[in-house]
């Protein structure tokens, strides 16, 4: 019988994604939840990206309560598996669905002139900080697609297998980066909260460079793989290149 790794790792090779249930306890999602509504509080703002939201960016530079994300073993090996075990955290964010933003619109996460059927250079978690339901905007995922060598569907094609990702608050959906996904509509009467951790192969840029402003008293709270993946073994020091600093 495969073990939830494996099992894992079939789904995102075959689908494109996989849901594991229960990763944080309800204990430490609600306290995340709670830490990350202070975040958006002082750090929150707005996005249009493919449809409205509230953003906070760059959380392990706003709260430690963050860090058991970047390295979570019952997750980290399944990207390692995809991008190799010199991946790098490219960033941690946050998309908070308010009732009566729309649903996003289903898009890749890599740009076109990267897109690579047989090897992604990205996959993304999203960490659920309330039970996933469709009435509040679980994300949506098309099964496949990130073998289509398109990065969002074309305006002609009917897409008739539309899976939405409803798991309990603690579930973790990973996917390949290439996959069509998007938010779903906020039908429901409180806000839907995620984290994104955003993992990218070695030789990319950070998506948000966690050295940007990183409190220097928190470094000794990182333990070695993530510093590892912050590409921050020798310190907090000077802002990488990062997408955030190429805009």
């Amino acid at each position: 019988m495969a073990t939830e790794i494996e099992r894992a790792m079939q789904e995102i090779d075959v689908y494109g994604f996989t849901i594991l249930e229960s990763v944080l306890s309800v204990d430490d999602a609600n306290a995340m939840r709670a830490a990350l509504i202070e975040c958006e509080k002082r750090e929150g703002t707005e996005t249009t990206h493919r449809g409205t939201a509230s953003h906070v960016a760059n959380l392990p530079t706003l709260d430690p309560i963050f860090f058991p994300t970047i390295d979570h073993p019952r997750v980290l090996p399944i990207l390692e598996h995809f991008l190799g075990t010199s991946l790098i955290l490219g960033s941690l964010n946050s998309r908070i669905v308010r009732p009566g933003d729309p649903a996003q619109g289903l898009h890749s996460d890599i740009g076109q002139d990267m897109l690579n059927p047989l090897s992604p250079v990205m996959l993304n978690t999203v960490w659920m900080l309330d039970d996933f339901t469709e009435e509040i905007g679980a994300t949506r995922v098309i099964p496949g697609t990130h073998r289509s060598g398109l990065q969002e569907p074309p305006k002609d094609l009917e897409l008739k297998h539309v899976v939405t990702a409803v798991a309990p608050i603690g579930s973790v959906l990973v996917f390949n980066g290439q996959t069509w996904h998007g938010g779903g509509a906020n039908n429901g009467d409180h806000n839907r909260h995620a984290l994104f951790g955003h993992y990218r192969k070695r030789m990319l840029v950070f998506q948000c460079d966690p050295h940007d402003k990183f409190p220097p008293e928190w470094f000794a709270r990182l333990n070695d793989r993530q510093k590892e993946l912050m590409r921050m073994k020798n310190g907090p020091g000077a802002p990488h290149a990062a997408d955030s600093h190429m805009r």
